[in-house]
């Protein structure tokens, strides 16, 4: 599976990956101490949805199209500061503008914060550089997302976020998550890992969960979103989130958020969810 982010920019595995990204930056920031988040996969990190690739597969219009409607309140309490970044984004740079992950974090960094988006296409890692590099407390590298993933931990700041989020152009790329995963708890194991992938067929994801229920020295959650029936494994039927040391609301916040999005987001009127703790206590 090819998942460069352009063609899917706004559908409702951003939805869900950015809302709960959102979560996990605001949490970390309740400390004043400065944190430092890494974008191993960063694609372009602003998107057109009325420009060719988005408007190719039009899938934004089944994910942030769907949001025009509020949810209940503790749904839109959750959800607000994931709208508000869009609604600041779209100010600027018009109403078609959807934020990808790096631009969430350059709206959410406080000055004593620090991030590094990492982009290996060459085309995509200029754009991304001239839209961020020059943002003092960012920097942009041009190089292999799984590279950068052990090259920059740990980081000087102590505490922090890893992002990752991979194209999938490689059949063994789900595997692989869950392994350099593991390494990298090693590295550094107070880091907070964010893990994305696609979910067509469900037995690689099982088999990785399978690993890390038995493997992975530290929390974790399993958090999904499915908007399609898992039996047909030939199309996209959901969005999955590994996320390593979680805050401790995430879950929480997850079984709340989840729900609404696979009931709002649903196609041909199946939605499911996920929300599983695996590894020791927290």
């Amino acid at each position: 599976m090819n998942y460069r982010h352009a063609f899917h920019a706004g559908n409702f595995a951003d939805v869900m990956k950015h809302a709960l990204l959102v979560r996990v930056l605001l949490y970390l920031q309740r400390k004043d101490t400065p944190i430092r988040v890494i974008d191993t996969h960063a694609g372009l990190g602003l998107y057109d949805l009325a420009g060719d690739e988005a408007g190719r597969t039009g899938e934004w219009v089944g994910g942030i199209g769907r949001l025009n409607k509020t949810f209940d309140p503790a749904v839109e309490n959750l959800l607000e500061p994931y709208r508000r970044l869009i609604a600041e984004v779209r100010a600027r740079y018009g109403d078609k503008a959807y934020p990808g992950s790096p631009a969430i974090v350059r709206e959410l960094l406080r000055r004593q914060d620090r991030g590094v988006f990492v982009e290996l296409h060459p085309r995509d890692n200029a754009v991304l550089a001239e839209r961020f590099n020059a943002v003092s407390n960012l920097k942009v590298m041009h190089l292999d997302g799984w590279t950068a993933l052990h090259a920059l931990i740990p980081p000087k700041e102590k505490r922090g976020l890893v992002l990752i989020d991979p194209p999938y152009e490689e059949p063994d790329e789900l595997e692989r998550l869950g392994g350099e995963i593991l390494a990298a708890i090693r590295k550094w194991p107070t880091g907070v890992y964010l893990g994305w992938y696609p979910i067509k067929d469900t037995k690689p994801v099982e088999l990785l969960y399978r690993r890390l229920r038995a493997e992975c020295p530290r929390p974790g959650l399993r958090l999904e979103l499915l908007v399609d029936d898992p039996r047909e494994p030939n199309r996209l039927n959901g969005s999955g989130l590994l996320v390593v040391n979680p805050p401790w609301a995430l879950k929480p916040e997850a079984e709340i958020l989840l729900p609404a999005l696979a009931e709002r987001l649903s196609r041909s009127g199946y939605g499911a969810f996920r929300c599983e703790a695996f590894g020791p206590e927290p």
